[in-house]
């Protein structure tokens, strides 16, 4: 009765198709997510570029305390 197609007919192979789809769009994700994660300066706390860089103007002395505390304050309002 079936023609030997199982039960979803002749229309296995969207089935097929769809899956493999789904997996290259998985990998996708996983690699764009990858390369994304390794874009936050490595910190691993996913911390802001800019505080990184005053950061960094701070402990070489290029600003004072009053300047680093105040931009400081305006890049993490």
């Amino acid at each position: 009765m079936m023609s030997g197609y199982g039960m979803a007919g002749g229309f296995g192979w969207i089935f097929m198709v769809l899956w493999w789809v789904l997996i290259v769009v998985g990998i996708v994700a996983l690699v764009k997510w990858m390369g994304t994660s390794s874009d936050s300066g490595g910190s691993g706390r996913g911390g802001s570029k800019a505080l990184d860089i005053l950061n960094e103007r701070y402990a070489r002395g290029e600003i004072d305390d009053q300047e680093f505390q105040k931009r400081k304050r305006d890049l993490t309002q």
